[in-house]
């Protein structure tokens, strides 16, 4: 009894959505893969992050389970190497699934949902650094960023990434074989469309690949910290 009141109360507080975190979304990136058991109960809370305007959920499929039996259909090695660098930025020597990253700063293990909320909340209530706004006609995109509150002698990158907001896995082999399984928000493209000094407004532009939705990070150079990120309308 207990347990279910607490888990609606939860979920009841992790859709709950301010006007004000909606402009300024936080950036949750859940590094994932089919062939790691651990990784189901992070890929449900991906569905959750994914219906909420206030966090742009990502989940990147990584490559390194493949080996145990089952490759990864969604995974990219630059998956990886960006969780590495993640890694590296922030003095850490290993990598793990499932893992989720909070506006490239903090991480924690994918499924501790109520750490993951912690880590939100505080994003969210942080004093703005930049702003940014996105538009599509057909399949390019126009970014404008514009200052705020950011450090000089600092560059930042313009990250353009597609996803689809829904894809489904029958896996056959390793240690989730038999399960059939629905993955949102699973990244197929990144791409950056320019570098920003950080202190001046500046127009950039990108090419997208596909249909598919596009978002928008601004992110320090070396995969440093998220300074703010749109949904590409």
């Amino acid at each position: 009894m207990y347990r279910s009141a607490a888990v609606t109360a939860f979920v009841s507080l992790f859709l709950a959505v301010s006007a004000d975190a909606q402009d300024d979304p936080v950036v949750v990136e859940l590094f994932t893969s089919q062939g790691c058991s651990s990784c189901p109960p992070a890929d449900r809370i991906m569905h959750e992050l994914a219906k909420r305007d206030d966090v742009i959920g990502l989940a990147l499929h990584v490559d390194y389970w493949d080996y145990i039996g089952w490759k990864d259909e969604y995974a990219d090695p630059d998956h990886t190497e960006r969780q590495r660098a993640y890694a590296r930025e922030g003095g850490r020597t290993m990598i793990y699934t499932p893992q989720m990253v909070v506006n490239g700063q903090q991480d924690v293990v994918g499924a501790k949902s109520f750490e993951l909320e912690r880590l939100i909340d505080a994003h969210q209530t942080a004093a703005p650094q930049a702003e940014v706004s996105a538009t599509r006609t057909a399949n390019d995109v126009t970014v404008d960023v514009v200052p705020v509150e950011l450090a000089e002698d600092e560059t930042y990158d313009v990250r353009v990434v597609q996803y689809s907001p829904m894809r489904h896995a029958s896996i056959r082999r390793g240690e989730l074989a038999g399960h059939e399984l629905d993955y949102a928000n699973v990244v197929e493209n990144w791409q950056v469309a320019g570098h920003w000094d950080g202190q001046t407004p500046q127009s950039f532009t990108a090419s997208l690949s596909s249909d598919l939705p596009a978002v928008v990070l601004i992110q320090r150079t070396e995969h440093g910290p998220i300074v703010a990120a749109a949904r590409v309308e």
